[in-house]
């Protein structure tokens, strides 16, 4: 899936998470988690530019770039803490990694019903990103953030 919307104004921290992702993408020395991550992301900002035209909404440079922002630190914490969780328990990784993917399909950005392109991380028993496609990644975000403290602070 790889295009992107030439019909998009500029939008700036949009525009930097999509380009930064696709220089690790197409880096030669890239790690396979990097390239992962980053693969991920790509696709993730494709899947807004292209539903965002299918369904001829009108978002302006704040969403593309709120989207971009949260989708960017959702990863980055999900990396940091599924590395925490992993020095504490296995149980604890898998709360970590339930809580995130639970978030991106609790938090659906466009409802599109297509599963099948949707949540192909998330059925992807190797991705490194096992989340949904379809998600408002402002709200997975901030619901992540305050939840996995109760994970951390329970014993």
């Amino acid at each position: 899936m790889v295009l992107f919307a030439g019909s998009m104004n500029a939008q700036n921290l949009y525009r930097t998470v999509y380009d930064k992702a696709t220089a690790v993408v197409n880096s030669a020395n890239a790690s396979e988690e990097e390239l992962q991550l980053n693969q991920f992301k790509v696709t993730c900002l494709n899947y807004i530019t292209m539903m965002v035209q299918q369904k001829n909404l009108k978002k302006d440079n704040y969403f593309y770039d709120s989207q971009a922002v949260s989708l960017t630190s959702f990863v980055t914490d999900f990396q940091v803490n599924l590395t925490k969780a992993r020095a504490i328990s296995t149980e604890k990784r898998l709360e970590v990694i339930k809580l995130y993917r639970d978030a991106t399909l609790y938090n659906p950005l466009f409802k599109d019903t297509d599963t099948e392109r949707t949540m192909v991380y998330v059925n992807d028993v190797n991705s490194l990103t096992p989340f949904c496609l379809d998600t408002d990644w402002e709200k997975a975000y901030e619901q992540t953030t305050t939840m996995v403290k109760n994970i951390f602070n329970k014993k």
